[in-house]
């Protein structure tokens, strides 16, 4: 059974940095391009960052490039997400989710394409 367990929200003040983490169980992560969707209160389910089968492709939402920094790790499972000079504008439910797929370097972040979903961890920024 997939499962997919998010860790790492919390309350932080604009500029500020938090790291969200996403422990991944029941299937082989080699197989699987991952992503990190957020979702504000009245606003569409969005990517902000999905990562590659094999790591070696990532994309970035254009309101985060230069701030988040995504990476995985296949050998633990896990899949990470750092936040930098974060602002109130990120706040929302963060949720990994992820996908099979053949393709190596496929880093596709449509929401739509994405079958395994966490449970979400709320991140707040706010002064």
């Amino acid at each position: 059974q997939v499962q997919l367990v998010e860790s790492g929200g919390g309350l932080v003040q604009p500029g500020g940095s938090l790291r969200l983490s996403c422990e991944a169980s029941g299937f082989t992560q080699d197989y699987y391009a991952i992503g990190w969707f957020r979702q504000a209160p009245g606003k569409e389910r969005e990517g902000v960052s999905c990562i590659s089968r094999n790591g070696g492709s990532t994309k970035y939402a254009d309101s985060v490039k230069g701030r988040f920094t995504m990476a995985r790790d296949n050998a633990k499972n896990t899949v990470s997400l750092q936040m930098n000079s974060l602002k109130p504008e990120d706040t929302a439910v963060y949720y990994c989710a992820a996908r099979r797929t053949v393709l190596y370097f496929d880093a596709d972040c449509s929401p739509e394409r994405y079958g395994y979903w966490g449970q979400g961890t709320q991140v707040t920024v706010s002064s």
